[in-house]
């Protein structure tokens, strides 16, 4: 740019020279080799320099002018683990910087394979568990309705830059368990008890990611609390770090105490035991009574064995 504009005023120039009077370059001594730059060249010299550098600077300043911030992800890791309970309501958080108009998608990895869930705010998946937040000003939030176990799994944020930008949530979702349990903590499907005495359950709510209290019985399909009709009814809970341990005591048991009793968390899960009342019967005899009967079955049958492999012979 500035060789053409310096010729431009170069041919000029000697076109000019050319049309001068030549009585002017007669007057010269013939001798002299100095040769003086006229001061309207030099005027015109300069302001090409100043007019070349004004040029330079504005593209300078249309470049960086031009220049858009990258977006960056607001979190400093680029995978991070979230929990959340079988049920729960989920909001996976992608919080991002200088999006411009670069657009954030949510896609769910599966093995190799990429399953488009939200672009920009337009949800695509067909679960209508699975919608688009956006909490202003940069939180694009994928919302999972009531999660359960197929929720469990690799979700990706990103943004459609070269290279793409992408932000990994591993999704978690914890499935509490509920068991009823005897005097040793092992699961039991009967219980045994004697007319007058006092019923005890003892159900352990585990695998729950903070302490519960939600804790609910019932005989039956009747809900057990401190109002029912049949009084001597208590419940107590005491919640743990990571569930909670619950026990129904009902007491002065009857024959209308017995049938199925269920400790449930909510919706969520539930464990239920056969409770039978007994008149006139230890219980403990009863079991004693059954464990004599298998071991005499089990010699029987022991006998029976050795007897055939005898007449083989």
């Amino acid at each position: 740019m500035r060789l053409t504009i310096q010729w431009i005023f170069l041919g000029c120039f000697i076109l000019l020279l050319k049309i001068c009077d030549c009585s002017q370059t007669s007057s010269l001594p013939k001798n002299s080799l100095d040769f003086q730059v006229p001061k309207f060249w030099q005027s015109i010299s300069q302001d090409i320099e100043t007019i070349d550098e004004e040029l330079e600077e504005d593209e300078g300043e249309e470049t960086t002018t031009h220049h858009e911030p990258y977006p960056f992800f607001e979190e400093e890791q680029t995978h991070i683990n979230e929990t959340t309970q079988l049920g729960n309501d989920v909001y996976l958080h992608c919080r991002v910087q200088n999006l411009g108009e670069k657009t954030v998608s949510w896609v769910r990895r599966r093995g190799d394979q990429l399953h488009l869930i939200t672009f920009a705010e337009t949800t695509y998946s067909s679960d209508s568990r699975y919608s688009l937040k956006f909490k202003p000003p940069n939180d694009w939030q994928l919302h999972i309705q009531y999660a359960n176990e197929r929720d469990e799994g690799q979700f990706e944020c990103q943004i459609n830059t070269k290279p793409t930008l992408v932000f990994v949530v591993y999704l978690t979702v914890v499935v509490p368990k509920v068991e009823i349990v005897d005097e040793r903590g092992l699961a039991t499907p009967d219980k045994f008890y004697k007319t007058g005495s006092t019923i005890e359950l003892k159900c352990v709510v585990s695998k729950v990611p903070q302490p519960t209290s939600y804790v609910t019985w019932r005989h039956g399909m009747r809900a057990l609390n401190y109002d029912t009709s049949r009084g001597g009814i208590s419940v107590k809970t005491d919640m743990l770090t990571a569930g909670a341990i619950s026990r129904l005591y009902i007491a002065n048991a009857n024959r209308h105490d017995s049938g199925n009793y269920t400790c449930a968390l909510a919706d969520i899960a539930q464990s239920t035991v056969m409770v039978h009342v007994l008149i006139g019967e230890n219980p403990a005899l009863m079991q004693t009574s059954d464990s004599a009967k298998l071991t005499s079955n089990l010699h029987f049958i022991m006998l029976s064995i050795s007897i055939s492999i005898a007449l083989m012979r």
